[in-house]
């Protein structure tokens, strides 16, 4: 009751502060000043403060193999980065958190094969928590592993994968977790995904790292890369930039 009633009285001393203010500037503030920002010419290009990931010629300079530490053996072409089956993941030599990030992928020609099968790939953020890349306009898979989904944890809110051989965008918007000094989660991860411009991801909880078998469960960290996957599909990549949150 005593909690009950000093909550009641912040209200209506609230309330009263309120209705005593009559200028508006009293409500008005001039710090922080946004820093400028030069947005791209599409929502497709980097704006001003974006870091290039990879770009035109396909520069893989970003980027060092898991399996070595060495240099990408993925194969280009063109402006794109394909998968080399066999060779591992990639990753970002820079390590982020809290980030903005656009990333183009096509599936590759692949109809005799299904499912999981089909045009796999990853997007890993940090690499530990993945956006699924998957060829899902003509195949069937389990919905919280098909193109969009947070693996395992979150089903896209809609399918707007396009056709096999076509190019996907996402846009992700991607908050770490946060831990204290003493490893424990003060505050899990959030992301939102838009897939093609659509909105699949809403400010989704993460639960954890991504397990492929298992419930997920946080273990204190840093920064750290994005990763892209090897899943022995020729998935194509492009146009990837980022910008630190």
């Amino acid at each position: 009751m005593q909690k009950y009633c000093l909550t009641l009285l912040a209200f209506y001393c609230c309330t009263a502060l309120a209705a005593q203010i009559t200028d508006p500037k009293a409500t008005e503030f001039y710090e922080p000043v946004p820093p400028k920002v030069t947005a791209g010419e599409s929502v497709n290009t980097p704006p001003s403060d974006a870091i290039i990931l990879l770009g035109k010629g396909a520069d893989a300079s970003e980027w060092v193999s898991v399996n070595s530490g060495g240099p990408v053996e993925w194969t280009t072409e063109g402006d794109a980065l394909v998968v080399k089956p066999g060779t591992g993941n990639i990753k970002t030599r820079r390590t982020f958190g809290d980030v903005q990030l656009h990333i183009e992928w096509r599936s590759p020609q692949e109809p005799d094969k299904t499912g999981q099968g089909r045009g796999n790939s990853g997007v890993f953020l940090q690499r530990r928590y993945e956006v699924q890349v998957l060829e899902s306009n003509g195949s069937e898979t389990y919905t919280n592993g098909q193109a969009a989904s947070l693996y395992k944890q979150s089903p896209p809110l809609v399918n707007v994968t396009r056709k096999m051989g076509d190019w996907n965008s996402y846009d992700i918007i991607y908050t770490a977790p946060r831990f204290d000094a003493n490893g424990m989660l003060v505050a899990p991860a959030h992301v939102t995904v838009l897939h093609n411009g659509v909105l699949v991801q809403n400010h989704f909880t993460l639960r954890g790292p991504t397990e492929y078998i298992g419930l997920p469960h946080y273990k204190a960290h840093g920064d750290d890369s994005i990763e892209l996957q090897d899943h022995s599909n020729l998935v194509a990549f492009r146009n990837i930039w980022i910008r630190e949150l």
